[in-house]
């Protein structure tokens, strides 16, 4: 099994910036892809940004310019750069993990979360 804990999280006005960490543990080696997800109140949970083993990267078009993630592999660690944080932003976001078990069987797994808050 993986563990994901995620820490970087809290209040910033708007305009300002964050930087989250996630750090995975345990059965890592069959992980390929680990991203953010977010969800605000009243609304679903989106993809923010992902980042696959071979570098890859993905972003919802909201964010583009403004956030970005990366990797420190010899941590085990994906980071999200967040920059110019707006209000409807404040949310729980969220580590997110794919796993490719032995078995050929997707597995996720999902850190705890952390509160951003983005006050106007």
């Amino acid at each position: 099994q993986v563990q994901l804990v995620e820490s970087g999280g809290g209040l910033v006005q708007a305009g300002g910036s964050l930087r989250l960490s996630c750090s995975a543990s345990g059965s890592i080696a069959r992980i390929k892809a680990m991203g953010w997800y977010r969800q605000a109140p009243g609304k679903q949970r989106e993809l923010v940004a992902r980042i696959t083993n071979g570098g890859s990267t993905n972003y919802v078009d909201s964010v583009k310019g403004r956030f970005t993630i990366s990797r420190d592999n010899a941590k085990n660690t994906v980071f999200l750069q967040m920059n110019d944080l707006k209000p409807e932003e404040t949310a729980v976001y969220s580590c997110h993990a794919r796993e490719l078990s032995t078995t050929l069987s997707w597995y996720d797994y999902w850190g705890q979360g952390t509160q951003v808050t983005v006050s106007s």
